[in-house]
């Protein structure tokens, strides 16, 4: 009787762990995943930046300093990203690369606001299909950003609830990180532009 009940809770008690350790392998994978997503978008930013940068060289040839530091930013963020995918947890690597990125996204603001002072540039076809496809990747960057952070709450929820706690460290699960917003105001206001 009583080696019944034994056996009955190491039972229920093993069919728990396994229970929250693939609830625990899903959430993990669905925060890989959705970094992945993340990392695709940038990909296509990061790809569009350089075409963007050669289109309006050819209006822009006396704003060197400006497409030579977009041409910098989008350097910066691709390593940062690339750091990044090697080591998803580190909380170093996820700064470097928003940090990264919000230098990308205020150097390609002054590049669009300059833009605004040639007319030729801005009706050329290639710019504005360019900025067009640049405009869509930022969306859908946005969209797999929020998307990535959720699926980190799920998993840090997962592993901070009762009786996921038990086990998780033991099974080696960590907290994942968000990605934050931008730290400083400095950092949310809008490029200016004086000619």
């Amino acid at each position: 009787m009583i080696i019944g009940v034994v056996f009955g809770v190491v039972i229920v008690v093993l069919a728990l762990g396994i229970i929250i350790y693939n609830k625990l392998v899903e959430r993990r994978n669905k925060v890989g995943n959705a970094f992945a997503q993340i990392d695709v978008q940038l990909k296509r930013r990061y790809d569009l930046v350089p075409n963007l940068v050669e289109t309006a060289r050819a209006y822009m040839a006396h704003e060197h300093n400006t497409l030579e530091a977009v041409v910098v930013a989008r350097n910066q963020a691709q390593q940062a990203s690339q750091a990044v995918q090697q080591e998803a947890q580190n909380t170093q690597a996820l700064a470097t690369l928003a940090n990264a990125e919000a230098v990308l996204s205020h150097s390609l603001g002054r590049l669009f606001a300059l833009a605004e002072a040639y007319p030729d540039l801005k009706a050329d076809q290639t710019m504005l299909r360019l900025t067009e496809e640049l405009t869509t990747t930022e969306n859908k960057l946005a969209f797999a950003r929020q998307a990535y952070n959720d699926a980190v709450m799920q998993l840090n929820t997962a592993i901070e609830s009762f009786p996921a706690v038990l086990f998780a460290s033991g099974l080696g699960f960590k907290k994942a990180n968000l990605l934050q917003a931008l730290d400083s105001e400095q950092e949310r206001k809008a490029p200016v532009v004086k000619f």
